[in-house]
């Protein structure tokens, strides 16, 4: 088989066949040894970008490592300055790859990865989905993503898509009769597997369910599917599973790292300790017992172009008391550290709580495709919202219930409904955001 992938990969100057050798050797480092060889890897990452980044040294304030609770929380405000005072010492914006944050953060930033620490990202992809007899050379991919609308950027992703056996469908309308489109290609392509935002493809779950269709039995080629970017709920899981017919693993990621956890064919959230190292931190930056929720910060143990050292990435998490070195499990993932409502009353609370009760009570019965929670005042919250008809009082009511029983009394809301919601520029589907 002719492996198109890898060829171009390497095509690109990405070692990747080197990359997946390392990789191996990665993994057939025992259990016991683990903790020691990451303890190893990490001091080799921040002695190379003391010595070799002046940013990194500068965050720092010192020349030399000595302990690793004392090292700075990097964040993605210090990272909004020109890339190239960025660089580590021998590498420039021509010899490195390089990509931008998605912004879903609210701080989208350009980053950097020398071509092994890419290439080692990669065969870090590869392993996982092969854990579900993915193979990039030969499986086809329905991909569910945003795209540039400029031509060139528009014709790009598309070579690209099209070298790495993938067929785009871009996400920013997904009206039905999109969707019948979208349903034509899985009738008449024999895609292997399902990539992309949990928004989208939870969309075009809810429309094969209002048409009462199974996808598999239209595209019996497929395999697994795999969601990103965004919570995927319980109840969301249960009716992807039902309607597209095969598995849904769950996929947390960031693009200036790696794949962070994926989950494992027994369904953990397993962390990824191959090519990162992960903490989870309280307000003092101090490590927290397994089992405590804290912030989630992250290390890349392989760029060498650009530091990634404690590397705050705004998202809250808990790990399993069961996490070893080698293997650490995701228990949950709570969100961003951005999206709080601060509450009249002084109480914060996850704005994805306000989802939540809003979803398990507007979408029962299949009108309402999405929706959006904003936080405007301290007590005023907006409600944007795509439906076949408008909310009923008596479903209003019942919102404005749940919330008061799960949060607190007296918040006022509006509700707007929309034709479409607005995604950022990447197609992601920002689920509850405060502009306080």
């Amino acid at each position: 088989m002719f492996n198109l992938f890898n060829l171009t990969l390497k095509l690109n100057g990405f070692p990747i066949k080197k990359a997946q050798a390392d990789f191996k050797e990665i993994l057939n480092v025992t259990d016991e040894d683990y903790a020691k060889y990451i303890e190893h890897k990490k001091r080799e990452i921040v002695e190379f970008h003391l010595k070799n980044n002046t940013f990194y040294k500068n965050l720092a304030e010192k020349e030399t490592f000595e302990n690793w609770n004392n090292l700075p929380i990097l964040n993605k405000k210090n990272l909004q300055k020109p890339l190239k005072e960025r660089l580590s010492k021998g590498y420039s914006e021509k010899s490195v790859f390089v990509n931008k944050t998605s912004g879903s953060s609210g701080d989208p930033f350009v980053f950097a990865k020398d071509k092994e620490a890419h290439a080692i990202t990669w065969a870090s992809i590869i392993h996982r989905f092969g854990w579900y007899n993915v193979d990039f050379n030969k499986s086809y991919q329905a991909r569910f993503y945003g795209i540039p609308l400029d031509f060139i950027g528009y014709q790009k992703e598309r070579l690209k898509d099209y070298l790495s056996k993938r067929y785009r469908f871009p996400i920013f309308d997904l009206s039905d009769k999109k969707l019948d489109g979208v349903l034509n290609h899985f009738k008449t392509k024999k895609f292997d597997y399902i990539n992309g935002y949990t928004s989208s493809i939870v969309l075009f779950g809810k429309y094969l369910k209002s048409k009462n269709i199974i996808l598999t039995d239209v595209c019996p080629a497929l395999k697994v599917c795999m969601v990103t970017s965004e919570m995927l709920f319980d109840e969301d899981k249960a009716l992807l599973e039902k309607h597209l017919g095969i598995p849904i693993v769950n996929e947390y990621g960031a693009s200036e790292l790696d794949l962070i956890a994926f989950q494992n064919p027994k369904g953990e959230w397993q962390v990824n300790s191959e090519t990162l190292f992960v903490e989870i931190l309280d307000e003092n930056n101090q490590p927290v017992p397994n089992g405590v929720e804290g912030k989630i910060v992250i290390t890349s143990l392989y760029n060498k172009a650009h530091p990634f050292i404690r590397y705050e990435i705004g998202d809250v998490g808990v790990l399993d008391e069961k996490s070893t070195a080698k293997k650490p499990i995701l228990k949950k993932l709570i969100g961003r550290t951005s999206d709080v409502a601060l509450l009249p009353s002084g109480k914060k609370s996850p704005g994805l709580t306000f989802y939540y009760v809003t979803k398990s009570i507007i979408e029962d019965d299949g009108n309402v495709k999405e929706f959006i929670v904003r936080q405007t005042k301290l007590d005023t919250f907006e409600i944007d919202y795509v439906s076949e008809i408008e909310l009923s009082k008596e479903q209003i009511d019942a919102i404005e219930k749940a919330i008061e029983k799960y949060l607190e009394p007296g918040l006022l809301f509006t509700y707007n409904r929309k034709e479409i919601l607005k995604r950022t520029q990447r197609g992601k589907l920002k689920q509850f955001q405060s502009m306080l």
